[in-house]
């Protein structure tokens, strides 16, 4: 008799090569039936991650379509659809790649729960990090807080080598129908502003390994002190294809790791960077109130104000404080949909510091804006820059916009990038600006520059005043 079909449930995984779920349902033998769901956890994404997932999710239908293979389309919760499926073809297994978020955690506990009720085989598999949170523990047996013991843990460990992506997907006798992807609308809530941000995207699993390919090449050997020169395409890029699995960790990992071995100087910094991002979610999968709540618990008394629609916020949100390094870095993200990490901690620790407004402000709107959105990385950066998290920077640390503007951007081709007004011909890249903003932002290149809506100084005082005279 012939194998019964598998379902692979693609969720952030969206490549072929070393996907660890694809390839065991290629070696359990018979058909391979890929499969993407829209269910209430993509729905609830904000407009520009939920925007660039669809983007890969179409690509990899593609690339699937080219192997004879396609990608099945559902929308409904995702246990439903699963048992829906199965009923539909006869699958005899369903395989994943784990998520470690809880709401997805619980999502595919009752998934698995309710699978093997219908006596089918269901199986998670890794590949969104390389260190299983529940496999680095400390000598005594608990979780790390702190990121340099964490790194010493892992950073000898065996990463097994990346997959190679099949050469061929068994397709079934019958294909299940599919949902369209353009009936979802996963592109509504960016309105204009897709346009403005797709070409700065690299969309795909192909685009990914070529953009690593270069990186190992042509950049890492400089890395350790390119990547915080602001205006020096000095980084890798791949947080973008990392967020939706278009490469795995791994992959990166060992092409860091040849590096190394090549002898190019800043390989190191860089698998330091891809554990960090491991630690992030090593923590969220021990502490989840990471994502939603001060890691450090002392911090709920702390005076910040949450009202998102003070007059300073607005400000913040339309990179018109007055302090041009912040102004600059906002406006990266409208228009590129992605903001370079420096000025992400300087943009973070201005409006927890000197706005004294709360990290779930930023974290929000991040979430919203950034096209390579991950909920570890994302929650992690806003509370070390706050003060609040693991590992964070101290708060009496107020990283200062203008000397760090000075010391990162020092003949200011950062900020004359994205920065239009007062100038008397600005670069087309600080014009898409006005171009991407909501249209309810009745801004424009012809207005003049706000003056700062808190003088640099004072924040920083008002700040270190609120600390010392803290209630916990």
């Amino acid at each position: 008799m012939s194998k019964s079909p598998t379902l692979v449930w693609f969720r952030r995984d969206l490549r072929l090569g070393d996907n660890a779920a694809l390839t065991a349902a290629v070696e359990r033998g018979g058909p391979v039936i890929p499969v993407f769901i829209r269910d209430a956890l993509v729905d609830q994404l904000g407009a520009a991650p939920k925007w660039r997932l669809g983007l890969g999710v179409e690509h990899l239908a593609k690339t699937l379509e080219a192997k004879g293979s396609r990608l099945i389309l559902r929308s409904g919760p995702a246990r439903e659809v699963l048992e829906e499926l199965v009923r539909e073809t006869g699958a005899g297994a369903v395989y994943w790649s784990r998520a470690y978020d809880p709401d997805s955690v619980d999502r595919d506990r009752r998934v698995k729960e309710a699978i093997k009720d219908l006596d089918v085989d269901a199986a998670s598999h890794t590949g969104h990090i390389m260190f299983e949170p529940w496999t680095v523990e400390t000598k005594q047996g608990a979780f790390y807080k702190v990121y340099t013991p964490f790194w010493k843990s892992v950073k000898d460990r065996d990463v097994p080598a990346p997959l190679p992506a099949p050469h061929e997907l068994m397709a079934p006798s019958s294909w299940p129908e599919s949902e369209k992807i353009t009936d979802w609308g996963l592109a509504a809530a960016m309105r204009r502003g897709a346009d403005v941000v797709y070409p700065y995207l690299h969309v795909g699993e192909e685009k990914a390994m070529n953009r690593m390919s270069v990186f190992v090449r042509d950049k890492i050997d400089d890395y350790a002190q390119a990547r915080d020169r602001v205006a020096v395409d000095g980084t890798s890029g791949l947080s973008e294809n990392l967020a939706v699995g278009e490469i795995s960790p791994a992959q990166c990992w060992h092409a860091g790791r040849r590096a190394m071995e090549a002898g190019k100087a800043g390989a190191e910094t860089f698998l330091k960077e891809l554990v960090w991002r491991e630690f992030a979610y090593h923590l969220m999968w021990h502490t989840p109130r990471l994502l939603t709540d001060n890691w450090r618990e002392d911090w709920d008394a702390f005076p910040w104000n949450e009202d998102e629609r003070l007059s300073e916020v607005k400000a913040w949100k339309q990179g018109r404080t007055g302090i041009r390094f912040v102004d600059a870095g906002m406006r990266e993200m409208y228009v590129t949909g992605r903001m370079h990490n420096r000025v992400r901690m300087i943009v973070a620790s201005y409006l927890t510091k000197h706005l004294m407004c709360h990290w779930k402000i930023g974290q929000k709107w991040f979430d919203d804006c950034l096209i390579d959105w991950d909920p570890a990385s994302n929650a992690m950066g806003w509370q070390w820059s706050a003060g609040s998290g693991p590992d964070a920077t101290p708060y009496f640390r107020v990283f200062n916009p203008v000397t760090q503007r000075e010391k990162f951007d020092p003949d200011r081709s950062y900020i004359d990038r994205w920065i239009a007004e007062d100038r008397r011909n600005p670069s087309a890249t600080a014009l898409s600006y006005f171009d991407a903003i909501p249209e309810s932002w009745p801004l424009s290149p012809d207005d003049a520059y706000p003056d700062p809506i808190v003088d640099v100084k004072e924040g920083r005082q008002r700040a270190l005043e609120a600390y010392q005279n803290r209630d916990f």
